[in-house]
């Protein structure tokens, strides 16, 4: 997994520091600040049943526009934030309520490609690009009478009180977004994203409770960005 891991690094992000010979140089450099909401569940086997898991994420963001070839703006992003992530249990059996708050520190590497307007105006983009992340910390948070034995869908208990065992995390991201910008290079992001860990957060062995427990966030970011280096 982690050689794979590797190789998908370098074709996404290799091929966009490459000058083409049929495509316009380009040299923009902006950076900025990011927020917005990341909604989560945690891939269990055995099933966990679950509802989404609502945290805040936000960080900082770099972006290095290196190419335009034909009507598509080639560039390397960077970003590192802080993101809640976990788990809300959906118990239908009693009036028991688990949630698990898990704050990440995240770092994705994205090719994003641009079309519209390079500036004052509106442009649509794709991205996409691994991720890897580390855990910060955690909170259990329980409520009703969590009475001894615990009734649950399919009698699933292992995860509580259980901390995360592996705390670093790497997957894959990417979405869609809208680009509005100003020619005096201002930039608002609007954007939707989809990560999906290929790492697990407890260990997965065949004396271990969990085959799988990975996350998969659904992420809608709003973006600043301003331009530092413009290609005259």
């Amino acid at each position: 997994m982690k050689h794979l891991f590797a190789i998908i690094l370098l074709c996404v992000c290799s091929p966009l520091c490459i000058r083409a010979q049929v495509g316009e140089s380009r040299n923009d450099l902006s950076v900025g600040v990011t927020g917005g909401w990341a909604l989560n569940k945690v891939s269990f086997n055995p099933t966990v049943k679950q509802s989404w898991h609502g945290g805040p994420t936000m960080g900082l963001v770099v972006r290095y526009t290196c190419e335009k070839y034909f009507n598509a703006l080639c560039a390397l992003q960077a970003e590192c934030s802080w993101t809640q992530l976990g788990w809300k249990e959906l118990i239908e059996v009693s009036d028991d309520t688990y949630q698990r708050d898990v704050s990440y520190v995240q770092v994705p590497l994205l090719a994003n490609l641009g079309f519209g307007r390079e500036r004052g105006g509106v442009k649509g983009f794709l991205c996409i690009g691994p991720q890897v992340g580390y855990v910060l910390g955690e909170t259990e948070k329980r409520g009703g009478a969590w009475s001894e034995p615990l009734v649950r869908p399919n009698n699933v208990t292992m995860q509580y009180g259980k901390d995360v065992e592996r705390k670093f995390e790497y997957g894959l991201t990417g979405g869609l977004g809208m680009d509005v910008s100003t020619r005096s290079g201002h930039r608002f992001l609007l954007e939707g994203r989809y990560y999906f860990a290929l790492s697990d957060i407890f260990r997965n062995s065949k004396k271990d409770p969990f085959g799988r427990s990975a996350n998969g966030a659904i992420l809608v970011r709003f973006s600043y960005l301003f331009d530092v280096i413009r290609t005259k």
